[in-house]
């Protein structure tokens, strides 16, 4: 008797699944545990495998098609085996083509827009230009649902993250971890000489060869995928294409423009010197100057003013707002500076860069109403911009100099999909991935699947961490009626023995719900803990629902239980009030 080959239900939540591309044809043999099809849901793509060996009898459903759960797709069986409405393999065949078109019928009729099959009618189905977090991720996942791809990266795989921030940055703000610890060590009973010194050409090399690790891993995982590779400038043409290096011509079906962010620079006298540099600069710095003023005490400027100054650099913050990290919430920022400056750095808010000097191998900063201030080297880091290099041959709508998308990753010219830093929707290299795994699926199978960002949470990696997701207090108090819920890991365990107490959990809740509005954490392994958040925001679990769990003991994140049980005035671990 023939066997049904079914839609399987591939999550509790699974309703449908819409077939990619059948592996084989009606009448040809299969041996059991070879790959039918593979398919797709609207979380995840997987392969589906034969359960028996023998011959595929029929295709009920063909490519493209969306399918109900346990609904018949094909058959199995014997050679000639009928199946079990009588009809045969050719009968099947011929009524396909009828199914399909009353199918497609049917959606205008409700106007459901279903994904399509990639069309193939040109060099490749997209090509992604940038291969940064949102570019790699997004070819990566185009190939996965069936595209035929090719990435063009001008510089090195893994965009400014990999090379120019994110990850290096975090190897040498373990060391300064290190350091920290030394400096503990006495008080723990660890009697060691406390005296260090920094090697510079040693810490280079180490942050390089991290660097190399992760860019050759993105390398491999692109080829696996049999994503085809280019190194060059991309430039896309009026008609649609990609040219390489004013050489190559790429056609394709769609565009991926995932250009990345560069550095911003301010227009002020004396900021060309050399001896002021960007975050790609210091980087590559092989001494710890004496002296460093950090212009901008925004996240990446923070993170190196920390890390500089634990190798030894007196460190001096000129910050134009009233606080650092002006983007947290207004009391983490200030328990954050109050920190940082008890470790030596010092900070001047809502001070003005007028000009600066370069005197005698030494810069000269002229700040409005402070005290001049004369420093060995300065960081400008004041944010990132948009790199739209790549885009001048075509007119995309754009919004305060970046590009603007719609919630599928589509731009303003159909067929051209821009996630990432270029849209400025969020400029984070975990918003950067999920945005080209959007923008990858449109481009690959139609627009079909949204990016739901609000629940991104984003960290500062200084010691102590900062993390958050969602509104401040501030922003919180002017549409909803809200609960504040705190604990300080003063009174955390775990903290408590390590000796990482400095800091707290805030949680921001609508009073009326008990909606999840906000969480902020300044103190040990924030930026871990955060994803907790992330999750139960994700799944829209409420402050009472939270409460119901348990949190292993001891750990830092029984300060995250206990936050949220003070929303409610339940936490057994904080004073009464």
């Amino acid at each position: 008797m023939a066997l049904e080959v079914i839609m399987p239900k591939a999550g509790v939540d699974m309703t449908e699944g819409q077939i990619v591309k059948w592996n084989k044809k009606v009448g040809d043999e299969v041996k059991e545990g070879e790959v039918l099809l593979e398919i797709m849901t609207d979380k995840t793509s997987m392969e589906l495998e034969a359960e028996e060996s023998g011959y595929l009898l029929a295709i009920l459903k063909g490519d493209g098609e969306t399918v109900p759960v346990a609904e018949v797709i094909g058959y199995l069986g014997e050679q000639g085996e009928a199946i079990p409405d009588g009809t045969t393999k050719s009968e099947v065949k011929e009524e396909k083509p009828v199914e399909v078109k009353k199918e497609e019928e049917k959606a205008e009729e409700v106007k459901k827009e279903e994904p399509a099959k990639p069309k193939h009618n040109k060099e490749y189905d997209t090509v992604v230009i940038g291969g940064g977090p949102a570019g790699y991720v997004a070819a990566i996942r185009a190939a996965q649902v069936g595209g035929k791809v090719a990435i063009v990266e001008k510089d090195e795989l893994g965009g400014t993250c990999l090379n120019r921030g994110c990850i290096p940055t975090k190897a040498y703000l373990h060391n300064s971890e290190i350091i920290e610890g030394i400096h503990m060590a006495n008080s723990r009973g660890i009697l060691i000489d406390s005296n260090f010194k920094i090697d510079m050409e040693k810490v280079l090399a180490m942050k390089n060869t991290v660097v190399k690790t992760l860019v050759g891993g993105v390398a491999a995982l692109l080829k696996s995928n049999k994503v085809d590779v280019f190194k060059g400038v991309a430039k896309i043409t009026k008609d649609k294409d990609v040219v390489v290096n004013s050489e190559k011509v790429l056609t394709t079906n769609t565009i991926i423009f995932a250009g990345g962010s560069k550095v911003s620079k301010i227009n002020i006298p004396g900021i060309d010197s050399k001896l002021v540099m960007t975050s790609d600069d210091i980087l590559q710095l092989n001494e710890v100057p004496e002296t460093l003023a950090v212009i901008g005490a925004g996240v990446v400027g923070v993170e190196l003013g920390e890390v500089f100054s634990t190798y030894g650099s007196k460190v001096t913050f000129v910050e134009m707002t009233d606080r650092i990290v002006p983007a947290m919430d207004k009391e983490v920022s200030k328990a954050l500076e109050a920190k940082l400056a008890k470790n030596g750095m010092t900070f001047y808010t809502s001070t003005g860069l007028k000009e600066i000097k370069e005197e005698n191998g030494k810069l000269r900063l002229i700040l409005d109403g402070k005290p001049d201030l004369v420093v060995d080297r300065a960081l400008l880091s004041i944010g990132r911009v948009p790199d739209l290099e790549g885009i001048q041959g075509i007119s995309l709508q754009m919004e305060k100099g970046k590009i603007k998308v719609d919630d599928y990753m589509e731009t303003s010219i159909k067929g051209i999909y821009a996630p990432g830093d270029v849209n400025g929707v969020k400029m984070l290299a975990h918003a950067a991935y999920r945005m080209g795994e959007v923008a990858a699926e449109n481009a690959i199978l139609g627009n079909h699947v949204k990016a739901n960002l609000h629940a991104t949470p984003s960290a500062v990696y200084t010691l102590p961490e900062v993390a958050a997701i969602g509104l401040t207090e501030e922003q919180a108090r002017q549409n909803y009626d809200v609960q504040i819920g705190k604990f300080n890991f003063a009174g955390n365990g775990r903290a408590l023995a390590s000796g990482n107490n400095y800091g707290f959990i805030k949680v921001i809740a609508d009073k009326k719900y008990g909606e999840i509005l906000g969480v902020h954490i300044i103190g040990p392994n924030a930026a871990e803990m955060i994803n907790e958040a992330a999750a139960l925001m994700s799944a829209e679990v409420t402050i009472e629902e939270v409460i119901k769990s348990i949190h292993g003991h001891p750990t830092y994140s029984e300060a995250m239980y206990e936050a949220f049980a003070d929303v409610l005035g339940l936490s057994v671990h904080v004073m009464k009030k």
